[in-house]
């Protein structure tokens, strides 16, 4: 996993890891690991009024990659923007737990092993008005699971897209939350006034012990809270709530979801009342049932898996299957609750 550390404003941040990657030969539209066809660019050109009135920072960041690796900005936007509402998507776990003595939240990310030396660990550190924020991605710039320096952590699972329009896609509307929001309700209230691109679900806990999972995509949104007996959410590729169901298909391949999910379900259920870090490893290292124990050769891995420990301001992640790699503490948070 590659670790990066930015600082600054959002254009120069762009424009200092461009050229930094254009410096070692290193261009990314040569990476991407799907084509950059005109559907995706006219989707790209569709979405963007929605960034520039929501978003326009990320615009910046994107403007300053594209000039600081002197490639198209349209095709890098058309990359980002079309992500996850257009296949390939990944396929992940994520659970949070909120109890008087813990509050955790945790997620595998599961993904294509041809590109796994290109997943990311990044600390941003915003001179501009944004929140700071650790997330780590598969992808470039959109984040997939992060925590900010309000101690607001998300984490999210894809799920195919039956229909898409114009908006944003899971990846930076996740980002938008680091950098925007303090709070689950904030999150909550910004997704009923972004327009959605892609399907997904949102799990999200922060410091005063609130945690949800959201599903939501272009057609509807559905939030989970906890019930009083069972002080947990989880999630994986597919929606639960009655309203969303019908937007899930039988027709791809999910990646055993339902089977990750019936193992969080089992687990939290029995134990997420006194769920503590050793039980959240077990769970996401596929010590308490199928999780993550993919065979590699097909070319899928649970690539990293990680938990944000809100309590006590700890971050634990293992850069590859958890059921092979240990769990690290990251301690490069820097943690500023009342910042305003």
């Amino acid at each position: 996993m590659n670790h990066l550390r930015f600082k600054g404003h959002h254009y120069e941040i762009g424009f200092r890891w461009g050229s930094l990657l254009a410096g070692y030969g290193n261009y990314i539209l040569d990476q991407v690991p799907f084509p950059i066809t005109e559907e995706r660019i006219a989707f790209g050109r569709q979405c963007r009024p929605v960034y520039e009135k929501f978003f326009p920072e990320i615009l910046e960041e994107i403007r300053g990659l594209s000039e600081g690796q002197k490639s198209s900005s349209e095709k890098i936007q058309a990359v980002l923007f079309s992500m996850y509402a257009m296949p390939p998507a990944e396929h992940c776990s994520c659970f949070a737990v909120s109890s008087k003595e813990q509050l955790f939240l945790g997620r595998n990310s599961d993904f294509l092993t041809e590109i796994e030396e290109f997943n990311k660990n990044v600390v941003y550190d915003f001179t501009s008005d944004s929140y700071g924020f650790n997330g780590n991605t598969t992808a470039f710039l959109e984040m997939e699971d992060g925590i900010n320096e309000r101690g607001l952590a998300v984490g999210m699972t894809s799920v195919f897209s039956k229909h898409i329009q114009p908006g944003m896609n899971s990846g930076m509307l996740l980002r938008f939350f680091l950098e925007k929001c303090s709070t689950v309700d904030e999150v909550i209230k910004w997704l009923y006034k972004i327009p959605i691109a892609s399907a997904q679900t949102f799990t999200v806990a922060d410091l005063t012990g609130d945690i949800s999972v959201i599903e939501c995509c272009a057609d509807g949104i559905h939030i989970r809270k906890p019930e009083e007996e069972r002080p947990y959410v989880c999630t994986v590729n597919r929606f639960h709530s009655p309203e969303l169901e019908k937007w899930n298909t039988g027709e791809v391949d999910d990646w055993l979801s339902s089977q990750r999910y019936e193992t969080m379900e089992k687990t939290l259920s029995r134990e997420a009342p006194q769920m503590d870090i050793s039980i959240a490893k077990e769970l996401l290292s596929g010590k308490k049932g199928f999780i993550c124990q993919y065979d590699r050769d097909t070319g899928k891995d649970t690539v990293w898996s990680v938990i944000y420990d809100l309590k006590h301001h700890k971050i634990y992640r293992a850069e590859g299957n958890p059921a092979r790699c240990v769990y690290q503490e990251d301690q490069r948070v820097v943690f500023q609750p009342n910042k305003q």
